[in-house]
């Protein structure tokens, strides 16, 4: 059975006639306003499952899941911590500051799970990523949301990147992967299991002039073609390529099936591709949007020739253009009412799913059960934001957000630094500083305090309200009164270690581990994109 096929197995539910008629024709681009970049795609039974590159955040690789292509949840991840170096857990000594990107020396800030690929075999789900610093891994599971095994290594070598599997026919096991600076495409004969490469690897498609920064491989096969999608031209102005041919090893030939064109989205590229149940194609891939990192769209695919051309056919080309409203896919499912976790009330015995630490946790400085309904965050020492621990972050979703957090602060220690930011290279935020016995707000903004005034209340509320011109704008309410602004707008870090910014909760204390806060909740409000 080839890949296509395991991927594509399991039957359908019908939509009724009812759900048809009220279901919109259309939907909105992208379908994840949020950074989930890399994506990989596959399809099994009724369900569509999505990983993405997570880099320095923990838990790593989370697993997404929709059941119309449109709307996603996250169900799992399949790394619990990060457990490929001691740098994951931010031993220092550290050489980054809040007012400098690099040196990450003592961090591994732009590490991490780079580009990972999703696929099913014999029964059980896959997922392999490379860490630039450590080598290529996998790991498996018996159902996406988990547990998945430890990961394994499956080459010890660094500055690789962008794995993908693939089983054949005759249950032949094949990885190929790029190298870091993109390109060129290597290929690798695999144990039967997908844990271990059985060869040094060949180089099999490498064009540097006509396939610049190649990278992001996804195999596929159809109608006795080997197929490899990846992305040509880099990050923020490439395109998509399909390359095929009728030996796994090649020679390959290539096109371009997806570009700008006309559109204002530059860059669409790199992702993956599958089939409903009806059998139409549809590509998912991603957009490099500044501070919102990478973002999600969903294009259609048709076949021309053995041919993938992908979004809206352009005239005289063999390539497509992006589509801001495509036709909504024909899944057997209604718009389902699947959307991103965000808000949290803190009151269920573990995080949600939509939160993810900065590095590693310290678990021995946070709690759920400290306060029940409240998550404590202990102050450990460090002088810098990017250089503390238990900074706990989730992805920013757009076009806008407005993000609320309620903060007891009143069990904090002299030197302690705590409250919301978001999160990125050279970050801003709004809390609460105390020294000489005293609280009092500030605003920050690559480490420079700006002194507000003195807080005498033990609780207060935070907001961040990132616009779509991507700024954020801070405020704060003591009481029952309303907002209070803070500073004028700030621009969000671009892009931060390969990521977008993020909304995060932190404390750090400049003079030694003490002090700590307790938040009653967190609130997200933003625009819902797609109905």
């Amino acid at each position: 059975m080839t890949l296509l096929a395991l991927i594509l197995c399991g039957g359908a539910k019908s939509v009724s006639a009812d759900q048809s008629a009220t279901a919109p024709a259309t939907f909105r681009n992208p379908i994840l306003f949020a950074d989930y970049s890399d994506p990989d795609i596959i399809r099994f039974g009724t369900a569509y499952y999505m990983v993405s590159s997570s880099f320095h955040f923990s838990p790593g690789l989370p697993i997404l899941r929709s059941y119309d292509l449109v709307h996603w949840t996250i169900i799992g991840s399949v790394l619990p911590r990060l457990p490929f170096a001691p740098e994951y857990d931010m031993p220092g000594p550290h050489s980054l500051t809040d007012k400098i990107s690099k040196p990450v020396g003592g961090t591994r800030y732009a590490g991490g799970v780079w580009a990972p690929s999703i696929r099913h075999h014999n029964g059980r789900f896959y997922v392999y990523w490379a860490t630039i610093d450590e080598g290529v891994f996998m790991a498996t599971a018996g159902d996406p949301a988990g547990p998945w095994s430890k990961p394994v290594k499956v080459i010890d070598e660094r500055m690789l990147e962008d794995p993908c599997p693939f089983w054949d026919e005759d249950g032949t096991a094949w990885l190929v992967h790029s190298r870091h600076g993109a390109g060129p495409l290597i290929l690798h004969r695999m144990s039967a299991d997908g844990t271990r490469v059985l060869d040094k690897g060949e180089v099999i498609v490498e064009d540097k002039a006509n396939l610049p920064i190649l990278e992001g491989p996804k195999f596929y096969k159809r109608n006795g073609w080997y197929y490899i999608f990846a992305p040509i031209g880099g990050v923020e102005k490439g395109q998509q390529v399909a390359l095929r041919a009728r030996n796994i090893r090649g020679p390959y030939q290539w096109r371009v099936v997806l570009e700008q064109g006309s559109t204002q989205l530059e860059g669409p590229h790199q992702g993956g591709w599958i089939e409903t149940p009806s059998g139409e194609g549809w590509f998912a891939h991603f957009n490099s949007t500044g501070a919102f990192g990478r973002i999600v769209h969903l294009q259609p695919v048709r076949w021309v020739g053995d041919w993938p051309v992908m979004g809206r056919p352009l005239a005289g080309k063999t390539s497509g253009e992006p589509m801001m409203t495509p036709p909504r896919p024909n899944t057997g499912h209604a718009p389902a009412r699947d959307r991103l976790q965000d808000s949290d009330e803190f009151s269920a015995p573990k995080l949600g799913l939509q939160w993810a630490w900065n590095h590693n946790p310290d678990d021995t400085r946070w709690s759920l059960s400290a306060r029940p309904g409240w998550l404590r965050l202990e102050a450990g020492e460090a002088q810098h934001l990017v250089t503390a621990r238990n900074t706990l972050t989730q992805v920013l979703q757009g076009p806008e957000s407005r993000i609320t957090a309620r903060i007891d602060l009143s069990h904090m220690a002299d030197g302690q630094r705590a409250g919301l930011t978001l999160f990125g290279v050279r970050p801003s935020w709004i809390g609460a500083v105390r020294e000489r016995g005293e609280t009092h707000l500030a605003l920050t903004r690559e480490g420079e305090e700006q002194a507000g005034p003195r807080l005498t209340a033990d609780t207060i509320e935070l907001r961040a309200e990132v616009g779509r011109d991507q700024t954020v704008r801070y405020s704060y309410r003591l009481g029952t009164g309303g907002f209070t602004p803070l500073g004028d707008a700030i621009p969000l870090a671009r892009f931060s270690w390969w990521k977008g910014s993020r909304p995060a909760l932190f404390t750090f204390n400049k003079r030694g581990p003490s002090g700590h806060i307790d938040v009653d909740w967190f609130h997200v409000d933003h625009p819902e994109l797609n109905p």
